[in-house]
């Protein structure tokens, strides 16, 4: 029966997160209520306070769902280490993160974190951004870095030149694409855009 219990308490705090997606996407973080999204899920406000502590609370969960740490996308793609490769395993973990951004849910929650959300509160959008971009630079200077130990960078490129070029292409594509998915596939023109990339700082 507890187990019963808990997994019902579960699939209540996703139904509350996937409510509180729809509401943030179409009112705005910052004009949208508790109450909203719990009637929204055809639940008492009471329900979302059981799960989550306020709209801060509830938010981070949200984004927690979507969160895509550059390191477990290394760690999804290699074989089991491609630390002979370390451009290739750049490159196939940008397509991984590519392939989850063009999921809904992870389309949806990036779209509200750049574009339906305002400082509010507890809740600073940028800089929960300017964290997930720290992230994956440092973790991209990281492999730049074992790329360039090997010979496998071209001359004039630092590590952290490397890694800034890279984020600077993966930021535009994906905020174009963000305004526009329907317009271009993210996988097939982001492979393209990456793979050209690293073509130019890979030694020759």
């Amino acid at each position: 029966m507890a187990r019963r219990t808990k997994a019902e308490a579960a699939a209540t705090r996703e139904a509350l997160l996937d409510a509180a997606e729809e509401v943030f996407l179409a009112k705005g973080v910052a004009h949208t209520s508790l109450e909203q999204i719990a009637r929204h899920a055809g639940m008492t406000r009471g329900a979302v306070y059981w799960h989550f502590k306020n709209k801060a609370d509830l938010f981070q969960a949200m984004l927690g769902r979507v969160r895509m740490p550059f390191q477990e996308l290394i760690e999804e793609v290699t074989e089991p280490s491609l630390e002979e490769s370390p451009l290739e395993a750049i490159r196939l973990a940008i397509l991984r993160g590519f392939e989850r951004l063009e999921q809904p849910r992870y389309r949806r929650v990036h779209a509200i974190l750049v574009h339906h959300c305002e400082v509010f509160g507890d809740i600073d959008p940028l800089t929960m951004q300017n964290e997930m971009a720290d992230e994956a630079c440092g973790a991209l200077t990281d492999y730049f870095t074992c790329a360039a130990r090997q010979g496998q960078l071209r001359e004039g490129f630092s590590p952290a030149l490397a890694a800034e070029l890279m984020q600077a292409l993966l930021g535009g594509l994906f905020h174009d694409w963000l305004r526009n998915h329907e317009q271009f596939s993210l996988v097939t023109k982001g492979s393209e855009l990456v793979e050209a990339q690293l073509t130019l700082m890979r030694h020759p």
